[in-house]
């Protein structure tokens, strides 16, 4: 007789991943043959691999506009393969998306969010090339991909095709009916989503969903899971100081030596910067920054500390490579504020010459790139007004302020079917979780949650990887551990939690 711990590397590791842990209600739901799919999976493995080294040497770059239409007929292509039947690409006044509708004649209907888009990257800084999808054998971990786009958000969303083509291979149709919308522009803050959105013919299908998720990896790297019940919003921008726009400074660059007769724009931008933020620099110093945010809950602390109980501080430490939290606070706090606090973050800081040695110049310009992350009940259009007007009342009214893109804060609640649907299958596997307030990240779920669609909304899956926006980015392919998933277990997970929302009551 196998063991449960047997089935459980079974379910979570190799090809014969498993619906070993199907609810009776669900069995029968299932059919009680879950095995040919199992078995579909494990014949479709290496085809499974190859779609995503594929679609990771077939990048789309918002920022620098690479391959915008290219990205979006691929995923166009994904989408027909996986046996969506009616697929469209939809324009925006930005980067095109995909809307994609999977009737199989089910009594629900599911929305699913793909983004097809990646972070830039710098070859010169990769082990391996970032477009080639090398598997590789990473000590410790098992056979990874490595590629940009691998782990964020490639390899689950190639995980969640993977068990459509194992339902169609082992003759079933899937238990739900899906809604798919994919954009190419969430790397830079999702600025025209909404317009692919609220199109009249995708809105009226996606208000039949019973809640929208998207496939990520979920697990960590000893196996345990998170499950976030909504995420931080977001405001990507540039602050950009010129003499031009300020009337101070030169127009073009000059020699250094002119400082003492010249100001320098750099400057200007340095002090401006410097009124964002308390002399801590990390809280948040605009006016009316904080007048909004809604405090945590006593069920959210609650959930906090249970996390804080559950992880492991040391490791959270190793992983990030830092030493203290800020404020030095004791781990529990931290990871409050980590989910409670709004942020105002410089990404980067570019002006004058930055190669060797020195080039004594006083330059023009001068920009930074921040991001905000805000949290409920904290929104895109009050927070730019609030900063703008800051400011200008500080007398830096001349400083550009560019948005790139930028969503609100999400929140779905802890009873709806989607975030029961994920709890019921981490536990069948075996899997620890915790419960989240909010994901410290972002994504543009505000336009599932907020109105006029009101729809729950989470990411899910199994599987690990690490590196996202960083060089060497990977995706777990075979896992060494036996608690957490490989590429097939990931795979039968979505299957796992297809079923689970159909049955769910």
């Amino acid at each position: 007789m196998t063991s449960h711990s047997t089935d459980r590397r079974r379910f979570l590791g190799g090809a014969a991943a498993g619906a070993a842990f199907l609810s009776s209600a669900l069995a029968r739901a299932a059919g009680d043959d879950m095995a040919t799919v199992r078995a579909a999976v494990a014949a479709g493995h290496d085809d499974t691999v190859r779609r995503l080294q594929d679609w990771i040497a077939h990048p789309t770059i918002a920022a620098e506009q690479l391959n915008v239409e290219g990205g979006a007929d691929y995923m166009a292509r994904l989408a027909r393969d996986a046996g969506f039947q009616k697929v469209q690409k939809v324009p925006t006044k930005g980067v095109p998306g995909v809307f994609a509708t999977l009737d199989a004649g089910a009594k629900r209907w599911v929305g699913l969010y793909f983004m097809y888009d990646v972070k830039q990257f710098d070859p010169a800084e990769w082990s391996h090339p970032p477009l080639e999808g090398r598997l590789v054998d990473r000590p410790g971990t098992g056979k990874v991909i490595v590629g940009r786009g691998a782990v964020n958000q490639k390899g689950p969303q190639t995980a969640f095709l993977a068990a459509l083509h194992a339902l169609r291979a082992a003759g079933k149709k899937p238990p739900v009916n899906l809604v798919l919308v994919a954009e190419g522009e969430e790397e830079i803050g999702s600025p025209h989503f909404p317009e692919i959105v609220r199109r009249p013919d995708v809105l009226a299908a996606l208000k039949k969903c019973q809640g929208i998720f998207m496939p990520s990896a979920g697990q960590g790297p000893n196996g345990s899971a998170s499950i976030s019940l909504g995420a931080k919003g977001v405001i990507e921008l540039e602050l950009v100081s010129s003499g031009e726009k300020w009337g101070r400074g030169p127009a073009k660059d000059v020699h250094s030596s002119l400082k003492a007769q010249v100001d320098s724009p750099v400057w200007h931008l340095v002090q401006a910067l410097n009124t964002l933020v308390e002399a801590d620099g990390n809280t948040p110093a605009i006016p009316g920054w904080f007048e909004k945010v809604r405090p945590l809950t006593a069920r959210e602390r609650a959930l906090v500390a249970e996390s804080a109980r559950n992880r492991n501080e040391a490791d959270a430490k190793r992983s990030l490579g830092v030493q203290r939290w800020i404020g030095d606070l004791p781990w529990q706090e931290a990871l409050e504020r980590l989910v409670s606090q709004p942020t105002v973050n410089i990404e980067g800081l570019v002006a004058g010459y930055t190669g060797p040695g020195g080039k004594t110049v006083l330059p023009a310009r001068a920009v930074a790139k921040l991001d905000l992350r805000l949290v409920p009940n904290m929104t895109v259009e009050d927070c730019l007004a609030k900063l703008r007007a800051h400011l200008a009342s500080r007398g830096f009214g001349d400083i550009e302020v560019n948005v790139s893109g930028g969503y609100d804060p999400t929140e779905t609640a802890e009873d709806s079917r989607i975030i029961r649907s994920q709890q019921a299958v981490f536990t069948r596997a075996g899997i620890p979780y915790a419960l989240t307030p909010r994901n410290a990240g972002s994504w543009p779920g505000y336009v599932f949650t907020g109105p006029p669609l009101g729809l729950p909304a989470g990411q899910f899956g199994f599987g690990t990887g690490a590196g996202a926006h960083a060089p060497n980015e990977y995706y777990v392919i075979e896992s060494l551990g036996p608690a957490v998933a490989g590429i097939d277990g990931a795979t039968m997970g979505y299957v796992d939690f297809l079923y689970e929302m159909a049955a769910i009551k």
